[in-house]
């Protein structure tokens, strides 16, 4: 685990100061990237993972990458916002390995944090104060920062995003099966470029293919297959929003032999073709 988190990657995209009335209401968000929240005033609500949290004033909110939410503020609220990338290895997240809450109180020396983020990129913030558009800066970060003013942002966005991981162990997360788990997510994320099957995977830790669908599905909620297919797709949408590759290209980099059946598939999962998803950039 701590070799993990050594190899834990956090790439800032975007961040800013919003001031947000009722025009703040978004269904069926589905970012690449997660989400940090500091509200100073006011009030708003965010539905994700099956529940709903009150955004209030002094209180820090996070939203995992790929994780679908809803937002609505029925008058008035502020917030600091940041939008970052995280990876461990090649598509491998941290999510995976381990839990997270999702609401904290913040504390005096986190608005700090947040505002020395803020002096150190100044120009990462989304026009009009409307921070679920999409429509610039992605690799502003990394045209902006440079050496020091790089590290520093490096470190406080690691240490606003530590404040949020759970530090109790998880037995589950120890033994054998476990371990073996942690592997086959490692697998998948490194080879969604070429064929992974569940026989393939079962042959690989020397299980049977039954027995590990079971497994997996037991962790994960999830069978290895459905999982693999949805990483593809989270992939191609990372690279739709971050590389100039064509839509043929990128299909075939997610392991993807037809063209036609990515375009299905990828619309399946985002309610969106690939052409229009990169086109539009917009509410992801």
């Amino acid at each position: 685990m701590q070799k993990s988190l050594q190899s834990l990657k956090l790439s800032l995209q975007n961040m800013g100061y919003a001031r947000l009335d009722n025009g703040w209401d978004h269904d069926d968000i589905h970012s690449p990237f997660s989400r940090l929240y500091y509200i100073t005033t006011g009030g708003a609500k965010v539905h994700h993972n099956n529940k709903v949290f009150y955004l209030r004033p002094n209180y820090m909110y996070l939203i995992p990458s790929y994780t679908y939410s809803r937002y609505q503020c029925d008058f008035y609220h502020e917030q600091y916002y940041i939008h970052f990338y995280e990876e461990i290895g090649k598509g491998l997240s941290i999510y995976n390995l381990r839990n997270f809450v999702y609401e904290i109180e913040a504390t005096e020396v986190d608005r700090n944090y947040f505002d020395r983020l803020l002096s150190l990129n100044p120009n990462l913030g989304y026009k009009n104060d409307k921070p679920l558009g999409f429509e610039a800066h992605l690799h502003q970060a990394q045209l902006t920062n440079k050496t020091a003013k790089q590290l520093e942002t490096n470190g406080i966005l690691s240490i606003l995003f530590s404040r949020f991981m759970v530090e109790s162990g998880n037995k589950k997360d120890s033994g054998e099966n476990a371990h073996r788990l942690k592997g086959i997510l490692t697998y998948i994320g490194e080879n969604l470029h070429n064929p992974i099957g569940l026989e393939t995977l079962a042959e690989k830790y020397n299980v049977s293919a039954d027995y590990l669908s079971r497994l997996f599905y037991k962790r994960y909620g999830i069978r290895p297959n459905r999982y693999i297919q949805g990483k593809r797709i989270e992939r191609s949408q990372m690279l739709l929003l971050t590389t100039n590759y064509s839509i043929k290209q990128i299909s075939e980099k997610v392991g993807f032999d037809s063209l036609s059946y990515f375009s299905k598939t990828f619309k399946k999962h985002t309610g969106k073709t690939p052409v229009v998803f990169r086109s539009e950039k917009v509410n992801v």
